[in-house]
């Protein structure tokens, strides 16, 4: 019995889909995966007994990459039968499924990380990406989604709730791995930063790019530390926008703002800050997120798909519209200042995120696939 995962690079299943391939790995199955290495992690992969067929895929639809991968998804399948196929993003789940029917594979799941069509996406983007998902609806046994929105744009696309339509709690987090809110890790960061004992810290753990929206923040920075001069902003991640970011920031003589790039640490950084950001332009259910929910930190967040499925406003944390820059800084002043309200709402946070587990969403994924198996 053979399985396959496919998503555009391996860095995506190295990061988010190990649990599972140790589900079918326990269960006597061969592993397999397709994706590109461009972003490195192939070899956890590999590591895990994984068997790994480089396909580059692009992001962009119409790029000629795609016709060669396209070529080669065609060659795989001619010499490989797969019981199941689980594919993840956009172009390579569409490309795959195409391939996979063509070729009369096993049964294919895909996992929506969140639609490139939502409520306020460019017009391109529902002419572009909502046809080729309701074209790729035969080839597709099962959509598997994790927001509400995404729920109900499945329906409309025309699966059906509880047959080859489900939702689950995310891709799961290790609350034993983010329950660890000791002292050592306060003291960690500070130190490195040279920061005092009761320095503030507001961390922002994402890709830097323009859809996570870190921009927006920056730009309103200044009127924040004004209020709450002890407040630092971490940016924990790298991406295309960092150039952007530094440049903006030195440009603006903006103080109390750190770059640290990749970090194995989060955990800890997470129990050292006060309070965790997210205030991306869209998002399908964010990790970091619950991440920072399961070590009990308030959290404050764009009122967008899947951070408004996490964030309950006024009880987690709160939700900020994305063009609203007056609510983000009275937000963020009034939590700074109110540590009760920090305390209560990272009480709640924990409490809510026990769905999200790991545990809990292996069982759920274990369910649907035990349906097409």
């Amino acid at each position: 019995m053979k399985v396959l995962f496919g998503a555009s690079v391996y860095n995506h299943l190295s990061a988010f889909h190990k649990p599972y391939i140790k589900h079918f790995q326990n269960q006597g199955y061969e592993v397999h995966a397709i994706g590109s290495n461009s972003m490195g992690r192939k070899d956890e992969l590999i590591e895990m007994g994984v068997i790994c067929h480089d396909i580059d895929f692009d992001r962009i639809p119409f790029s000629k990459k795609n016709i060669i991968a396209l070529r080669k998804l065609n060659q795989l399948f001619k010499q490989q039968y797969f019981d199941l196929i689980h594919v993840h993003t956009p172009t390579a789940a569409f490309l795959t499924r195409y391939a996979a029917s063509k070729h009369k594979q096993g049964k294919v799941l895909y996992t929506a990380h969140g639609f490139h069509f939502y409520e306020g996406a460019p017009k391109k983007n529902w002419a572009l990406f909502y046809p080729a998902e309701k074209m790729a609806v035969k080839w597709t046994d099962a959509l598997v989604v994790m927001n509400d929105e995404d729920y109900q744009l499945g329906k409309r696309l025309g699966f059906q709730e509880e047959k080859n339509l489900f939702s689950v709690h995310g891709v799961g987090v290790d609350l034993e791995e983010f329950k660890v809110q000791d002292t050592s890790g306060a003291k960690t960061i500070r130190d490195e930063l040279g920061l005092e004992r009761d320095t503030q810290i507001i961390s922002y753990i994402a890709e830097l790019s323009t859809r996570k929206n870190q921009m927006f923040l920056l730009e309103n920075w200044q009127a924040i530390i004004k209020e709450c001069p002890k407040a630092h902003l971490v940016f924990i991640g790298e991406g295309s926008d960092e150039e952007k970011l530094k440049r903006y920031i030195k440009e603006n003589d903006l103080m109390n703002v750190h770059l640290l790039g990749f970090r194995k640490d989060v955990p800890n950084i997470i129990a050292a800050s006060d309070i965790v950001t997210l205030v991306s332009k869209h998002e399908g259910l964010p990790r970091c997120l619950m991440e920072a929910m399961a070590v009990g930190k308030p959290i404050i967040a764009s009122d967008v798909r899947g951070s408004r499925d996490l964030v309950d406003d006024r009880r987690t944390g709160y939700l900020v519209g994305l063009d609203d820059e007056e609510k983000l800084r009275t937000r963020f002043i009034s939590l700074l200042k109110d540590e009760k309200a920090r305390r209560e709402f990272g009480d709640q946070a924990r409490a809510k995120i026990e769905d999200y587990s790991l545990t809990n969403v292996l069982n759920e994924m274990s369910s649907i696939y035990q349906r097409f198996l």
